[in-house]
């Protein structure tokens, strides 16, 4: 570091011009709070590496905002924010600019200005400069960015810093890195950490890497705008019922949070129907579009925005006034990082959870299954690479079996702990001596189940229900808010109206699943490889029911389970109807002329007495033509534990074979042909069946299944 520290403000000129900054952010009668006073003072001033943790709505930006524009003015280089998402930096690069601040990012959606923001850096001409922490594991970044700015002082901020913890609900491995970075730093460098969401562990882990002499100042979490409250009902048709009839009499606009994505489209479909202005954002959503979202609802031109997690961290809208959840997230500080979007201008604001106890607890099961990387499955990974030759992503996919962000992030774990480094866009296998951590994968699985206990507790408590999210993410001042329906009486519970309802159902038992055709092989498999054929790929099929959908799938999961454990199935008559109803509606050009049953290991009895029962309702043959073959079955591992493309066709291509002798003749081969199985996941097993069975003189294979994951 060639740099020399310069002139610093003293603590009068710290409150003086925190002041003036405040007030051009929030209006001439603002103020800034004491610990705004306090957290400026203690990095500009005593140079101490400091961790702020306060509620949303604090001001947290205006700290570093201002504590910038002093620096700046005192001869300091850049600083540096690291932030996790593009909506955070959207938004803070809006508010620095209220303060004359230049604020540029460097991320995945602006590649294009990369080049032209660098150059910006090399001439001083750059104030605030925000970065996604994946830009920190970039060589040719750290070398070209980062030697610039050791040219003179900058500060570095760290914000939401809950993701640099292992305990934290939302850790990133590449967060990790910060601390080769604080490392490489003067001792005098400015350092700030911040976040809304930190309990105890999450802090003290924090301000370990930030350093032995780090100050952590914590702020009260209270909400004083925020009513919560619990709606408690039977089914999701009752959930999306209630939500068309309450979402008028809740005021301002708002968002209503699902745990995936599908059940964000389905939601959002729904009120939309119903006359409501919404919309539907997720992470599949193109970034523009997310980008006019975000826009609609701050200008209050939409009602609400039906949501992911991927609208979290970061949207800022003052006068947000509700958040409703269709479903719970799996922990405390997870729920109170989301309901503190609301309330952050404006007196009241209404916090609703609608639970989905056993949708819920479904998808926090998978949260916790992919949340650590077993150690065979890092073994596995380390025993593909070598020291001087760099193996990509798609080669370890062959002997990884995980998909391919899992296994990205799973390789960036293991270069933060030192076990491999990165050449280009390969890895190589380093000579650190790792060794898996069995004691911190077992804490972390342990303390994921106890918060979504803890989540259970807090929807049934019949006590104050903000102060046991406070408690939770240990506020020392948590006290009673005397706001939420626990404390007031105040309920949101209605019933809604049985037409309502019965409209609710059929949407979610009227909307086709699509089951799109595989078009490519997975990339370094010996065989299958390339494209597939179009005159071997399966038409568009049909899915029944989506895992977790709160239409079809709550009778299509009991039959799917009773199936796996052995127990006889029976069809009742509502089910086949609905079977019936999907086939009625498909729009195919050439009505099926046989019926092929999936070979199942788990669920035969099932497919098989769904593929009889629709043979007997359209008057068709059922031919169990496909077969697994004898030598390829004995050990072979279930389709639902492979986890990434080559692994998933690998596991079937020579197991499931075509018997030539169970064929239909000639002429009913040559129609098209219902493939019907249980589920559906990755499609591989569809693609490679209907390849066998096209190759076998087959006409169009039209796939229908009982649910789609």
């Amino acid at each position: 570091m060639n740099a020399v520290e310069p002139s610093r403000p003293t603590a009068d000129e710290v409150i003086a011009e925190l002041t003036r900054d405040i007030q051009a952010l929030a209006g001439p009668s603002a103020q800034p709070r004491p610990e705004q006073i306090e957290a400026v003072t203690a990095v500009v001033t005593n140079r101490q590496r400091t961790l702020l943790v306060a509620r949303t709505g604090f001001g947290k930006s205006a700290v570093y905002f201002s504590s910038t524009r002093m620096l700046r003015a005192r001869g300091w280089g850049p600083t540096v924010v690291v932030s996790p998402l593009l909506a955070l930096m959207r938004d803070q690069v809006a508010a620095a600019d209220k303060l004359g601040l230049n604020a540029v990012t460097i991320n995945s959606s602006n590649t294009d200005a990369w080049d032209e923001i660098e150059a910006q850096i090399s001439a001083n001409a750059v104030d605030l400069m925000l970065i996604a922490p994946e830009r920190l594991a970039n060589p040719g970044f750290r070398r070209r960015v980062f030697n610039t700015l050791q040219q003179q002082p900058f500060m570095l901020v760290c914000d939401e810093a809950h993701c640099i913890s292992d305990w934290g609900h939302d850790f990133r491995p590449d967060y990790r890195r910060l601390r080769q970075l604080l490392a490489d730093l003067p001792a005098w460098t400015p350092v700030l950490a911040t976040t809304a969401t930190a309990n105890q562990r999450v802090t003290d882990d924090i301000a370990a890497q930030l350093g032995e002499d780090s100050l952590v100042l914590r702020t009260t979490l209270d909400r004083e705008s925020l009513h919560l409250s619990v709606v408690d009902l039977a089914n999701d048709a009752e959930r999306l019922a209630w939500l068309a009839e309450t979402l008028p009499s809740l005021a301002g606009s708002g968002i209503v949070y699902t745990l995936t994505v599908a059940q964000a489209h389905e939601t959002a479909d729904w009120l939309r129907l119903q006359g409501h202005e919404v919309g539907a954002y997720t992470g599949q959503v193109d970034p523009d579009e997310r980008i006019d979202l975000e826009a609609r609802l701050r200008n209050n031109e939409i009602k609400a925005l039906v949501a992911t997690s991927a609208l979290g961290m970061g949207f800022d809208k003052g006068d947000l006034a509700f958040c409703v959840h269709l479903g719970l997230p799996p922990t405390p500080v997870a729920y109170y990082q989301q309901i503190g979007r609301a309330g952050r201008n404006i007196d009241r604001a209404e916090a609703i959870a609608v639970p989905r106890p056993i949708e819920d607890a479904r998808i926090w099961k998978w949260f916790e299954s992919v949340a650590m990387p077993s150690e065979q499955l890092c073994l596995d990974a380390l025993h593909q690479l070598n020291p001087v030759e760099p193996t990509s992503i798609a080669d370890l996919e062959r002997a990884v079996n995980l998909g391919r962000s899992r296994l990205s992030t799973l390789m960036n774990i293991l270069e933060v702990d030192g076990a491999v480094e990165r050449i280009g866009s390969g890895w190589i296998r380093s000579d650190f001596p790792w060794q898996y951590n069995h004691q911190i994968a077992s804490s972390l699985r342990e303390l994921r189940r106890d918060e979504s206990d803890q989540m259970l507790a807090w929807a049934d408590l019949d006590s104050c229900r903000l102060r046991f999210l406070r408690e939770a993410l240990d506020d020392a001042e948590a006290v009673d808010c005397g706001r939420c329906d626990r404390c007031t009486g105040h309920t949101w519970q209605r019933d809604p109206d049985d037409e309502m309802i019965m409209r609710a159902a059929e949407h979610l038992q009227g909307g086709d699943v699509l089951i799109e055709p595989r078009r490519q092989w997975p990339t370094r498999i010996a065989e299958p490889k390339g494209r597939i054929a179009k005159e071997h790929q399966h038409e568009p099929g049909r899915a029944l029911a989506r895992l977790g959908d709160g239409g079809w799938d709550a009778r299509v999961d009991p039959l799917i389970s009773a199936a796996r454990r052995g127990d006889p199935v029976t069809l009742d008559e509502q089910f086949v109807a609905g079977c019936a109803a999907v086939l009625k509606r498909w729009n195919w050009p050439a009505r099926p002329l046989w019926i092929c049953p999936m070979p199942s290991r788990r669920g035969a009895t099932l497919v098989d007495a769904v593929a009889e029962t629709l043979g007997t309702i359209g008057k068709l043959p059922v031919h169990r033509a496909v077969r697994e073959h004898p030598n390829e079955t004995g050990d072979a591992a279930f389709q639902a534990d492979q986890a990434n493309s080559a692994h998933q066709v690998l596991n079937v291509w020579n197991r499931l074979t075509v018997d030539p002798g169970l064929l239909p003749d000639a002429v009913v081969l040559q129609g098209p042909v219902l493939l019907v199985d249980d589920e559906v996941d990755s499609r591989w097993t569809m693609a490679v069946v209907a390849s066998r069975l096209r190759a076998a003189g087959a006409g169009p294979v039209l796939p229908f299944a009982l649910r789609s994951r």
